[in-house]
């Protein structure tokens, strides 16, 4: 028979640790540590919530603001309760949002539907605000062609697909569902920009982002896929939209020679 160790047994300060933090996450249905008078307590709850709410208040305005007080508080108030952030870092807490709207948030009929998808777009902004990567401007000619060779996107960029239209919800405005297409990337000047987009962008853009592909040879299997019966008018349309994001700073280039497979 194999020896089985005993458990160690959980010092008497951690419980009161346990019971204290319980409580301020959840401090009407956890009750407040023996010995802390109401008032001392109240002080660290209050702290603990604000910061947080304050966090989020910042990242998600629209949110909160389609929300109202109550529906927004009872939301706080759950996340508070119920999640456990893996990130020690506290510009992260709306990540950790978002992670609980997608795995542990239950939407009741008092929540609008879109809620996930609006919540998501708002952190995108935060997401690529604080983003640490940059273009290796050593592989990129700026001044390529855009057909010929490989077309390179702003490594600061996200191709984003919703079914409601994210970007027109504000409180007391009426939407339906809508599929909506958004690019948002940073530009030079370290500037979030956001632009609608239709679905021919965003494949582009799907297939420039995960192969190799040119920027003639991208725009070809997009005229094959939609059996266009004048792959010129696809591959000529593809051309300007291309200019375009070249222009505002979602596309920096091309991939040098040297560096292209």
């Amino acid at each position: 028979m194999l020896y089985k160790p005993m458990p160690t047994p959980v010092p008497e300060f951690q419980h009161y640790q346990n019971s204290f933090t319980a409580h301020i996450r959840d401090p009407k249905e956890q009750a407040r540590p023996h010995g802390i008078e109401a008032r001392r307590m109240k002080v660290y709850n209050e702290l603990v919530y604000n910061s947080i709410e304050g966090a989020l208040a910042n990242c998600f305005p629209v949110l909160k603001k389609v929300l109202g007080k109550r529906r927004w508080v009872q939301l706080m108030r759950a996340f508070l309760a119920k999640h456990r952030c893996h990130s020690p870092f506290f510009y992260q807490i709306p990540d950790e949002l978002i992670q609980f709207l997608q795995a542990e948030w239950t939407v009741s009929q008092d929540y609008p539907v879109f809620m996930l998808e609006l919540a998501h777009y708002e952190w995108v902004e935060l997401s690529l605000s604080i983003s640490t990567k940059t273009p290796d401007w050593t592989q990129i000619d700026a001044s390529g062609d855009l057909l010929k060779q490989q077309p390179v996107l702003n490594p600061v960029l996200a191709n984003l697909y919703y079914r409601w239209p994210v970007h027109l919800i504000a409180p007391r405005r009426r939407v339906v569902p809508q599929d909506t297409f958004l690019l948002v990337f940073r530009n030079k000047d370290d500037q979030i920009q956001f632009i609608e987009i239709n679905a021919f962008t965003a494949r582009l853009l799907n297939l420039l982002e995960t192969t190799n592909y040119t920027g003639q040879t991208a725009l070809e299997m997009i005229a094959q896929e939609s059996r266009h019966s004048v792959p010129e008018v696809v591959i000529e349309g593809g051309l300007a939209v291309m200019q375009d994001l070249h222009l505002r700073g979602g596309l920096l280039g091309v991939m040098r020679e040297e560096h292209s497979l």
